[in-house]
């Protein structure tokens, strides 16, 4: 699969929802290549856990689990990506009513879907009544909500009055200096770089409460970096049938710098549940 590297800086830069898209369309086949699974996220490791397939399994427990989904009668999976976290809440779950909303058209056209009603929307204006639903999780997806204060707004009018929003969503050091300690991931994260504190801040501009936070990031960035190194020559064999070699390098510099990155504490993951 050509990768046109000049439209993927176009596209990292301006971060518009089409320019995710396509970033979205050109990249998540190497996530299911590397890990063989439907889900599109960093995972969360454990001592007991071996491939990235338990680790993507086990953040959508911790996230299921925070967002209290077992007294939940209605879940909106937004930014739903190829539904992998949408199907294991269905499994779980399965009393649980659940939307998976994702601008991204060719994601859910291709998702099997079952009784997960799949809905083509933007972020800024999801198609639900006021005070409508239960649950409200962005799994990885709301670093790329533009602007996201719509999306805490929206969330905010279809939430009922004791319903839950919950955030699972990378974040970076205030202090960073984003070129220069950021490096390739400057060019590859391609996503907003919000800090934890903006995010509280407008999180509590948008008449949210913050009900409990957690930082999680030791567990979910090396332990996946040292998972492709230890294993980058198998991984590479898979990806190299349908990217090129410059792709794969390029991978395994972003995630070697995702690891130092995350132990100089300079990037981070945070689990945030509001009311």
């Amino acid at each position: 699969m050509p990768i046109n590297f000049f439209e993927m800086l176009l596209w990292t830069f301006r971060r518009s929802e089409n320019d995710v898209v396509n970033l979205y369309d050109s990249l998540s086949p190497i996530m299911q290549l590397s890990t063989g699974g439907e889900m599109l996220n960093f995972g969360y490791w454990n001592k007991l856990t071996s491939t990235p397939v338990e680790a993507q399994n086990n953040l959508c427990d911790f996230t299921g689990k925070f967002a209290n989904l077992s007294d939940a009668k209605s879940l909106i999976d937004v930014g739903s990506g190829i539904l992998g976290p949408a199907k294991k809440w269905h499994v779980d779950y399965p009393n649980l009513e659940i939307f998976a909303v994702n601008i991204n058209y060719n994601q859910l056209k291709t998702s099997d879907s079952g009784s997960i009603e799949k809905l083509n929307s933007t972020s800024r204006l999801m198609p639900f009544n006021n005070k409508s639903v239960d649950r409200i999780i962005a799994l990885e997806s709301a670093q790329h909500f533009k602007p996201f204060e719509d999306f805490l707004l929206e969330s905010k009018r279809i939430l009922k009055d004791n319903g839950i929003l919950l955030l699972a969503i990378p974040i970076m050091s205030k202090n960073i200096s984003t070129l220069n300690d950021l490096g390739i991931l400057s060019f590859t994260w391609s996503s907003e770089h919000y800090t934890m504190e903006l995010i509280t801040s407008k999180i509590q501009d948008s008449g949210f409460t913050i009900v409990e936070s957690q930082k999680i990031g030791s567990h979910v960035y090396a332990p996946l970096a040292n998972y492709y190194i230890d294993h980058r020559k198998e991984l590479q064999e898979k990806i190299k049938t349908k990217y090129s070699s410059a792709t794969e390098k390029i991978l395994y510099r972003s995630l070697k710098k995702m690891h130092d990155s995350s132990e100089s504490g300079l990037i981070d993951y945070a689990i945030i549940k509001c009311k």
